[in-house]
């Protein structure tokens, strides 16, 4: 059946009304994160298993910058964080008063995941063990320190409650390693480099989330997802850990032929082992996920591959 199930894939994108080659923008972010690469992940399966289309991962300013290139048609795909998504298609936050109607979303395709990180032999073995404490809450406006106070303040606890430092990723877990600060936050895809290379030096502890932290969270913010970072992720790590995540989406503009956003779905789901072997964040490539996780409408072509698959469609996915 699997074989069946390929051969008819194959049989289906060779036989794709796509006229002529046409090539794809992919607005991504920087080198060193992990939208650059899955970008150019994706491109590759679009080049591979598409007839009549290529694609190439573009260098961006990442989510808010990737948002306008949709909208003006200066990038045919993009990547984004849904709570910028969610601002931009509604017109809120960054985009109050810009509403970008056009938006709509392929598909949620990883999370980036809050990872709380402090020494093993520390005293902190929850959230609210960060207070009086010296805390890396991510680098000045960044996603991280975003989600690290939305977090924090929905759980009771302000900046005047810890020593809060603004570092980037390799920064804390530099911190961290030489004690200058007690723990930090990240909020990106995992396994992340800086934690790894961390953890290698050092032996860490992830701090988790319960039950009532999180469901305050996601009432703070409603793009948040319960996220269970998997034992194994780090070295040293022997048990999941739970926490949150916002996903990243896969937007495009609703004005991209629904032949296109159907194929390039379909491939999305059906070649994720490709993907996974560029990053390992594609692991979280599901339709599962997806569904669960969309906060916008998505673009008929999208929905068309959801509906044959049998996936459950929210009402708010339905432009």
């Amino acid at each position: 059946m699997r074989l069946l199930k390929y051969a008819a894939t194959a049989t289906l994108l060779a036989t794709a009304p796509l006229a002529a080659a046409q090539q794809l923008s992919i607005a991504t972010g920087g080198t060193g994160g992990t939208y650059y690469p899955y970008g150019g992940g994706l491109a590759e399966l679009i080049g591979n298993h598409i007839e009549g289309a290529d694609a190439v991962a573009e260098v961006t300013g990442a989510s808010v910058e990737n948002m306008g290139l949709v909208w003006r048609g200066d990038s045919d795909l993009a990547l984004a964080l849904a709570d910028t998504v969610y601002q931009a298609y509604n017109g809120t936050g960054d985009f109050e008063g810009r509403q970008l109607e056009n938006i709509r979303a392929l598909a949620s395709i990883y999370p980036n995941a809050v990872q709380i990180v402090t020494l093993a032999d520390s005293d902190i073995d929850s959230l609210s063990d960060l207070e009086g404490k010296t805390v890396s809450v991510g680098a000045p406006g960044s996603g991280t320190e975003i989600n690290a106070q939305t977090l924090l303040e929905a759980n009771g606890i302000t900046y005047d409650d810890l020593d809060a430092r603004r570092l980037n990723f390799n920064e804390t877990a530099d911190a961290i390693r030489d004690g200058d600060i007690d723990a930090g936050f990240w909020s990106v895809g995992p396994p992340t480099s800086s934690i790894m290379n961390l953890a290698t030096t050092r032996d860490i502890r992830l701090v988790g989330l319960t039950d009532e932290e999180i469901a305050n969270a996601k009432k703070a913010e409603p793009v948040f997802a319960a996220y269970q970072l998997k034992a194994g992720l780090y070295e040293g790590m022997e048990e999941p850990v739970q926490s949150i995540g916002v996903p990243n989406v896969l937007a495009v503009s609703s004005e991209m032929d629904e032949e296109m956003a159907y194929q390039i779905t379909k491939v999305l789901f059906e070649y994720t082992d490709e993907l996974i072997a560029i990053h390992p964040a594609a692991n979280d490539t599901t339709v599962a996920f997806s569904v669960e996780s969309t906060p916008i409408g998505f673009h008929p072509g999208a929905l068309r591959y959801y509906e044959e698959v049998g996936a459950e469609i929210s009402d708010h996915q339905r432009p």
